[in-house]
Protein backbone atom coordinates (compact mmCIF):
# COMPACT_ATOMS: atom_id res chain seq x y z
CA UNK A 1 0.00 0.00 0.00
CA UNK A 2 2.93 2.36 0.67
CA UNK A 3 4.05 1.86 -2.94
CA UNK A 4 0.62 2.90 -4.19
CA UNK A 5 0.77 6.11 -2.15
CA UNK A 6 4.33 6.89 -3.33
CA UNK A 7 3.33 6.45 -6.99
CA UNK A 8 0.30 8.67 -6.43
CA UNK A 9 2.39 11.48 -4.89
CA UNK A 10 4.91 11.25 -7.74
CA UNK A 11 2.12 11.65 -10.31
CA UNK A 12 0.83 14.75 -8.53
CA UNK A 13 4.32 16.30 -8.72
CA UNK A 14 4.59 15.50 -12.42
CA UNK A 15 1.25 17.16 -13.14
CA UNK A 16 2.53 20.41 -11.67
CA UNK A 17 5.83 20.43 -13.57
CA UNK A 18 4.95 19.06 -17.01
CA UNK A 19 3.51 22.28 -18.41
CA UNK A 20 6.48 24.45 -17.34
CA UNK A 21 9.02 22.17 -19.03
CA UNK A 22 7.68 22.85 -22.55
CA UNK A 23 9.11 26.38 -22.82
CA UNK A 24 10.21 28.05 -19.58
CA UNK A 25 10.47 31.47 -21.26
CA UNK A 26 6.79 31.59 -22.20
CA UNK A 27 4.58 33.69 -19.96
CA UNK A 28 1.06 32.67 -18.97
CA UNK A 29 -0.83 35.04 -21.31
CA UNK A 30 -2.07 33.82 -24.69
CA UNK A 31 -3.40 35.92 -27.57
CA UNK A 32 -5.56 34.59 -30.40
CA UNK A 33 -5.89 36.33 -33.78
CA UNK A 34 -9.05 35.23 -35.57
CA UNK A 35 -8.37 35.57 -39.30
CA UNK A 36 -10.41 34.72 -42.37
CA UNK A 37 -8.16 31.65 -42.78
CA UNK A 38 -8.29 30.38 -39.21
CA UNK A 39 -6.99 31.19 -35.75
CA UNK A 40 -3.38 31.85 -34.71
CA UNK A 41 -2.52 31.67 -31.01
CA UNK A 42 0.70 32.99 -29.55
CA UNK A 43 2.41 33.54 -26.21
CA UNK A 44 4.94 36.09 -24.98
CA UNK A 45 8.53 36.05 -23.73
CA UNK A 46 8.33 38.64 -20.92
CA UNK A 47 11.79 37.83 -19.60
CA UNK A 48 13.36 38.26 -23.05
CA UNK A 49 11.68 41.48 -24.21
CA UNK A 50 9.65 42.97 -21.33
CA UNK A 51 8.96 46.40 -22.83
CA UNK A 52 8.00 44.95 -26.20
CA UNK A 53 5.67 42.41 -24.58
CA UNK A 54 3.99 45.10 -22.46
CA UNK A 55 3.46 47.29 -25.53
CA UNK A 56 2.09 44.58 -27.84
CA UNK A 57 -0.13 43.10 -25.13
CA UNK A 58 -1.58 46.55 -24.40
CA UNK A 59 -2.34 47.02 -28.11
CA UNK A 60 -4.13 43.65 -28.06
CA UNK A 61 -6.15 44.54 -24.95
CA UNK A 62 -7.19 47.83 -26.57
CA UNK A 63 -8.39 45.94 -29.68
CA UNK A 64 -5.87 47.67 -31.95
CA UNK A 65 -5.23 44.59 -34.11
CA UNK A 66 -8.93 44.05 -34.90
CA UNK A 67 -9.62 44.64 -38.63
CA UNK A 68 -5.85 44.82 -39.28
CA UNK A 69 -4.21 42.44 -41.77
CA UNK A 70 -1.12 40.50 -42.83
CA UNK A 71 0.39 42.62 -45.59
CA UNK A 72 3.27 40.25 -46.31
CA UNK A 73 3.46 36.48 -46.70
CA UNK A 74 6.80 35.16 -47.91
CA UNK A 75 6.64 31.35 -47.87
CA UNK A 76 9.37 29.82 -45.71
CA UNK A 77 10.37 33.24 -44.38
CA UNK A 78 7.75 35.48 -42.67
CA UNK A 79 4.09 36.41 -42.43
CA UNK A 80 4.08 40.06 -41.35
CA UNK A 81 1.29 41.93 -39.58
CA UNK A 82 0.79 45.50 -40.79
CA UNK A 83 1.29 48.52 -38.58
CA UNK A 84 -2.10 49.08 -36.95
CA UNK A 85 -2.10 52.83 -37.60
CA UNK A 86 -2.41 52.34 -41.36
CA UNK A 87 -3.39 48.69 -41.60
CA UNK A 88 -6.84 48.61 -39.99
CA UNK A 89 -10.01 48.92 -42.02
CA UNK A 90 -11.82 50.46 -39.03
CA UNK A 91 -10.90 53.87 -37.63
CA UNK A 92 -9.02 54.05 -34.33
CA UNK A 93 -10.19 55.91 -31.27
CA UNK A 94 -7.88 58.35 -29.51
CA UNK A 95 -6.72 55.91 -26.82
CA UNK A 96 -5.83 53.30 -29.43
CA UNK A 97 -4.00 55.82 -31.59
CA UNK A 98 -1.88 57.19 -28.73
CA UNK A 99 -0.66 53.70 -27.82
CA UNK A 100 -0.22 52.60 -31.45
CA UNK A 101 2.01 55.56 -32.26
CA UNK A 102 4.46 54.70 -29.46
CA UNK A 103 7.73 52.98 -30.29
CA UNK A 104 9.78 50.61 -28.15
CA UNK A 105 13.52 50.18 -27.76
CA UNK A 106 15.19 47.35 -29.66
CA UNK A 107 15.30 44.51 -27.14
CA UNK A 108 17.65 42.27 -29.09
CA UNK A 109 18.47 38.89 -27.57
CA UNK A 110 20.13 35.57 -28.33
CA UNK A 111 16.78 33.83 -29.00
CA UNK A 112 16.99 32.34 -32.49
CA UNK A 113 14.69 33.23 -35.37
CA UNK A 114 13.07 29.87 -36.17
CA UNK A 115 9.63 28.90 -37.42
CA UNK A 116 6.86 30.16 -35.15
CA UNK A 117 8.89 32.94 -33.49
CA UNK A 118 7.38 36.45 -33.24
CA UNK A 119 9.78 39.23 -34.17
CA UNK A 120 9.19 42.99 -34.26
CA UNK A 121 9.32 44.90 -37.51
CA UNK A 122 11.25 48.17 -37.58
CA UNK A 123 12.96 50.72 -39.79
CA UNK A 124 16.73 51.31 -39.90
CA UNK A 125 16.53 52.91 -36.45
CA UNK A 126 16.87 49.98 -33.99
CA UNK A 127 14.42 51.73 -31.64
CA UNK A 128 11.66 52.31 -34.20
CA UNK A 129 9.49 49.20 -33.61
CA UNK A 130 5.81 50.11 -33.17
CA UNK A 131 3.06 47.56 -33.85
CA UNK A 132 4.08 45.62 -36.95
CA UNK A 133 5.61 42.22 -36.32
CA UNK A 134 6.48 39.05 -38.20
CA UNK A 135 5.66 35.41 -37.57
CA UNK A 136 8.60 33.34 -38.77
CA UNK A 137 7.64 30.71 -41.37
CA UNK A 138 11.11 29.18 -41.40
CA UNK A 139 14.55 29.58 -39.89
CA UNK A 140 16.17 32.98 -40.53
CA UNK A 141 19.54 33.14 -38.74
CA UNK A 142 20.43 36.40 -40.53
CA UNK A 143 17.77 38.12 -38.36
CA UNK A 144 19.28 36.91 -35.08
CA UNK A 145 20.31 39.77 -32.82
CA UNK A 146 18.96 42.32 -35.33
CA UNK A 147 15.23 42.19 -34.56
CA UNK A 148 13.47 41.87 -31.21
CA UNK A 149 12.01 38.42 -30.53
CA UNK A 150 9.10 38.68 -28.08
CA UNK A 151 7.11 35.44 -28.30
CA UNK A 152 6.11 32.45 -30.37
CA UNK A 153 3.09 30.75 -31.94
CA UNK A 154 1.56 28.16 -29.62
CA UNK A 155 -1.32 27.00 -31.84
CA UNK A 156 -2.35 27.56 -35.45
CA UNK A 157 0.46 26.19 -37.61
CA UNK A 158 -2.22 24.81 -39.95
CA UNK A 159 -3.43 28.40 -40.45
CA UNK A 160 0.10 29.56 -41.23
CA UNK A 161 0.39 26.80 -43.84
CA UNK A 162 -2.83 28.03 -45.44
CA UNK A 163 -1.36 31.53 -45.65
CA UNK A 164 1.80 30.15 -47.23
CA UNK A 165 -0.31 28.50 -49.93
CA UNK A 166 -2.04 31.73 -51.01
CA UNK A 167 -1.16 33.44 -54.32
CA UNK A 168 1.29 36.33 -53.95
CA UNK A 169 2.83 39.17 -55.90
CA UNK A 170 6.22 40.86 -55.58
CA UNK A 171 6.42 44.55 -54.67
CA UNK A 172 10.00 45.66 -54.27
CA UNK A 173 11.58 43.49 -51.56
CA UNK A 174 8.19 42.32 -50.27
CA UNK A 175 6.21 39.23 -51.26
CA UNK A 176 2.57 40.16 -50.65
CA UNK A 177 -0.70 38.20 -50.81
CA UNK A 178 -3.01 39.10 -53.69
CA UNK A 179 -6.03 39.11 -51.36
CA UNK A 180 -6.47 40.64 -47.92
CA UNK A 181 -5.73 38.39 -44.94
CA UNK A 182 -7.85 40.06 -42.28
CA UNK A 183 -7.53 39.79 -38.52
CA UNK A 184 -11.25 39.99 -37.82
CA UNK A 185 -10.85 40.05 -34.05
CA UNK A 186 -8.51 39.10 -31.23
CA UNK A 187 -8.81 37.95 -27.65
CA UNK A 188 -6.53 36.86 -24.83
CA UNK A 189 -6.65 34.49 -21.87
CA UNK A 190 -4.56 33.22 -18.97
CA UNK A 191 -3.20 29.67 -19.30
CA UNK A 192 -2.54 29.44 -15.57
CA UNK A 193 -6.26 29.41 -14.89
CA UNK A 194 -6.84 26.74 -17.55
CA UNK A 195 -3.98 24.60 -16.22
CA UNK A 196 -5.40 24.84 -12.69
CA UNK A 197 -8.77 23.63 -13.92
CA UNK A 198 -7.20 20.71 -15.79
CA UNK A 199 -4.98 19.78 -12.86
CA UNK A 200 -7.94 19.90 -10.50
CA UNK A 201 -9.86 17.53 -12.76
CA UNK A 202 -6.89 15.14 -13.10
CA UNK A 203 -6.22 15.25 -9.37
CA UNK A 204 -9.84 14.46 -8.58
CA UNK A 205 -9.79 11.43 -10.88
CA UNK A 206 -6.49 10.20 -9.44
CA UNK A 207 -7.69 10.68 -5.86
CA UNK A 208 -10.78 8.62 -6.64
CA UNK A 209 -8.69 5.88 -8.27
CA UNK A 210 -6.23 5.91 -5.37
CA UNK A 211 -9.02 5.67 -2.78
CA UNK A 212 -10.43 2.66 -4.58
CA UNK A 213 -6.99 0.99 -4.68
CA UNK A 214 -6.34 1.70 -0.99
CA UNK A 215 -9.72 0.27 -0.07
CA UNK A 216 -9.01 -2.81 -2.20
CA UNK A 217 -5.68 -3.31 -0.41
CA UNK A 218 -7.37 -2.78 2.98
CA UNK A 219 -9.99 -5.40 2.22
CA UNK A 220 -7.30 -7.80 1.05
CA UNK A 221 -5.08 -7.36 4.11
CA UNK A 222 -7.82 -6.83 6.71
CA UNK A 223 -10.87 -8.84 5.60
Amino acid sequence: MLNVIRIFLTLITLIGTASSQEDPQLGKARVVFQTNYGDIEFGFYPSVAPQTVDHIFKLVRLGCYNTNHFFRVDKGFVAQVADVVGGRSAPMNEVQRVEAEKTVIGEFSDVKHVRGILSMGRYSDPNSAASSFSILLGDAPHLDGQYAVFGKVTKGDETLRKLEGLPTRKEGIFVMPTERITIHSSYYYDTEMEICEKERSVLKRRLTASAIEIERQRMKCFP
